[in-house]
This record gives C-alpha cells, structure tokens and sequence, in this order.
C-alpha cells in the first residue's frame, strides 16, 4: 500500500459541531433566533440528495459549494429565517471552516511520515483547499469530485484518484467513517480502513456506529491506525 486517501466529511471534520458554532455565533451577532442544531442537521440531510441530482443527469455537473447555497436557500425558506444574499453567503462559507477530530492532527502528521495521504471527498477543490488550511491538515493532495465531474459512489472518483496517483487500486487505501463509502472502494479493488465517528450525526447517531464488513483495518482513530501500519510494516 502506497497511498491512503481520506473521506473528509465526518472522517476527518467535524461536521455538526462546527456548524452548530457558526449558527450559534451568527445568532449572537444577528440577534435573532436560530435552530442552529435542527439547520446543521437538516442541511446535512439535503448533502446526498442533491448529490444525486447530479449523478442522475437531472442537472448538469454543479460543484457541491453550489449544491450547498441551493440547499442552505431552501431551509431558510422553510423556517421563514429571512437572510440577506451576503450573509446567505458567509452561512455557506460555513463548510470552508470545519473543525478537526481531536485525533486528526497527529495522526495524519504519523501517517504522513510513511505514505502519501490525500483527501477523496465529495467537496470542491476550493472548498478542500479552505478546510485544509483552517484545520491546519497536511495533505499531500487534494482529490475531489470537482476533478472528475463525479460524486461518490461513481467509480469514476475512486479510480480517478487511483490513475492519477499512477497506482493500481490495490496499492491505494480508502479510509473513512462510512461503511457505504469503503463498500464501493473495496469493490474497485482498493484496500479499506475504517474510523468510528459515533458522534458525527450527534447523540441519536444510529449508522456507522461500527465496522459492518471485515475490512482490512479497523481502528479507533487515526493515532490507532498509524500505530496498526507501522507494527505491520516492522513485521513485514
């Protein structure tokens, strides 16, 4: 295995949390009142969704940032929260600013030291670039739908980011918090690590709890799984 590329939503962000904060300082700021925990989930919901929009051919190829501002419109109108189209803007700037897992910091830096680690995620690369910086992630490489005019599950991103690492997908590991994510890479012939994010969805989370498959790791956290590779690579 020479590389590992990362879902980043929930498997390396935290979410929830994170835009909990934001509409919670915005409320502050506004005073006005805001379902910050209802409008984070709910917007959350509407991510695949529109997704599939696209990989139906409904719509033509449209990043998810604009996905995002199209759902982020949509729950506001519902909730008859009245925005201005500047700060319907900074809302959706909101997924630019996601927090770390506690783990993520060290654990990639870990990783880093003996493989290419890389992001495979659903997010534009501006939208990446942005969360990277903000949570200070090393990536090697940024892959992401926007490059392939793809969203996961396509076999397009998964072998996209396979080709251009010039790897074979059984040289390249998936690692991720979401057992359907790790399904569809393992199908393609990539090697697969799964990470428990029991809270991603909040205190009622009730998928993705555990590993449902016998993956080729599972691991707590990050720091876990840097640990697990490098006791395998001594042995090997």
């Amino acid at each position: 295995m020479k590389a590992i590329v990362f879902d980043v939503f929930g498997t390396i962000v935290d979410w929830r949390s994170s835009l909990i904060h934001q509409f919670n300082e915005l409320e502050k700021e506004l005073g006005i009142e805001l379902p910050s925990d209802v409008l984070a989930d709910q917007w959350r919901q509407l991510y695949a969704p529109s997704m599939d929009r696209v990989r139906r051919g409904e719509i033509p190829w449209t990043v998810l940032d604009d996905l995002h501002r199209e759902s982020l419109v949509k729950l506001l109108n519902q909730h008859g929260i009245a925005l201005d189209e500047a700060t319907i803007d900074r809302v959706n700037y909101f997924w630019h600013q996601l927090e770390p897992w506690p783990d993520v910091p060290h654990g990639l830096q870990r990783l880093k030291e003996h493989t290419i680690i890389a992001t495979l995620t659903n997010g534009n690369v501006s939208l990446m670039v942005d969360v990277a910086r903000h949570a200070k992630l090393p990536w090697d490489m940024i892959f992401c739908a926007e490059l392939f005019e793809h969203y996961k599950p396509d076999s397009e991103v998964y072998l996209g980011a396979c080709r251009l690492l010039r790897l074979p997908p059984e040289e390249v590991m998936l690692c991720a918090a979401h057992n359907a994510d790790l399904r569809a890479a393992r199908a393609l012939g990539m090697k697969t690590a799964f990470i428990p994010r029991r809270t991603e969805y909040g205190p009622q989370q009730s998928k993705d709890l555990e590993a449902e498959e016998a993956w080729d790791f599972v691991a707590e956290d990050l720091v876990a799984l840097s640990e697990r590779l490098i006791r395998d690579r001594r042995r090997a």
